[in-house]
C-alpha cells in the first residue's frame, strides 16, 4: 500500500486547513508535520500548538517528524496535541531504544529517521521495534531541495532486511520526492512518500497530489 504524506512545510500557512483539505481530496492519506528547532537543523518551524489546531482540521494521521535535539522532552506534548505518528532522528538519540518505547507509551506509532550520511546499519538494533523508518533523501532543514540519489540503495537495503528477518516496519522517504523521482523510490521499496513542494509548491494541491499518487501506484506494480 502506498501512502502519500503531504508535508505542510511547503503549504500556505495562512490557509493551512484549506491546503490540507485539497491535498486530502487528491488522495493524501497522511499529513506530515516537520518540526525544526534551529539547533539540530538550520531552521525553525512549528510546535504542538499548530499540531493541536491541525488536529481539528483533519481526520488523517498526523506524522510528526521531530528534527530536534532532546526529543524525549517533547514527545508527550506532541502526543497530547494530536500526533498519531512520531519519528526521531538516530543522530540525536543516545538512548534510541528508550526513546522509541517512550513514543509507543503515548499510543503513537514510533519511527526512526536517518540523514543522508547515516548508514542503515546504525538501526540494526531497533528495526524490530520501529513501526516505520524514514530515509531522508535531502539534508533536513528546508523544503524544495534536490533529491539525493544515494537514498535509493538505503530504501532497497531496508526492504531486503525486512524481508530476510520478517520485520513489519514500513519505509518512508522524505526529500525531493516529485514526479521525476517517485518511481525510483517506490520501485526500491518506499511505501510512505513525503511530498511538500510537489504538492503545495505551485498549481492545484489536489491535482498535484493525485498525479503523484497515480505515478507512485503505477511504479509499485513494477517492483521486482
Amino acid at each position: 500500500m502506498i501512502d502519500l504524506a503531504a508535508s505542510i512545510l511547503s503549504a500556505d500557512f495562512a490557509h493551512l486547513a484549506d491546503q490540507v483539505e485539497q491535498a486530502t481530496a487528491g488522495g493524501a492519506s497522511v499529513i506530515h508535520v516537520d518540526v525544526m528547532d534551529g539547533h539540530f537543523v538550520p531552521n525553525l518551524t512549528i510546535g504542538p500548538p499548530v499540531v493541536k489546531s491541525l488536529r481539528k482540521a483533519t481526520r488523517l494521521p498526523l506524522d510528526c517528524h521531530l528534527m530536534i535535539e532532546n526529543p524525549d522532552q517533547y514527545i508527550e506534548n506532541f502526543a497530547e496535541a494530536g500526533a498519531d505518528w512520531i519519528s526521531v532522528h538516530q543522530e540525536v538519540c543516545p538512548h534510541l531504544n528508550r526513546t522509541l518505547h517512550l513514543i509507543k507509551s503515548h499510543d503513537c506509532l514510533a519511527g526512526v529517521v536517518i540523514n543522508p550520511a547515516t548508514p542503515v546499519e546504525t538501526l540494526s538494533e531497533v528495526l524490530d521495534i520501529v513501526d516505520y523508518v524514514l530515509v531522508m533523501s535531502v539534508n533536513p532543514g528546508f523544503g524544495g531541495q534536490k533529491f539525493i540519489s544515494g537514498a535509493v540503495h538505503k530504501i532497497r537495503k531496508l526492504a531486503e532486511i525486512r524481508s530476510q528477518r520478517g520485520y513489519a516496519y514500513r519505509i518512508e522517504v522524505d526529500g525531493g520526492v516529485d514526479l521525476g523521482t517517485v518511481g525510483e523510490v517506490v520501485r526500491a521499496g518506499a511505501e510512505i512518500l513525503v511530498a511538500g513542494n510537489a504538492v503545495f509548491g505551485k498549481g492545484d494541491a489536489k491535482q498535484n497530489a493525485s498525479a503523484l499518487l497515480e505515478a507512485a501506484r503505477s511504479a509499485s506494480l513494477q517492483r521486482v
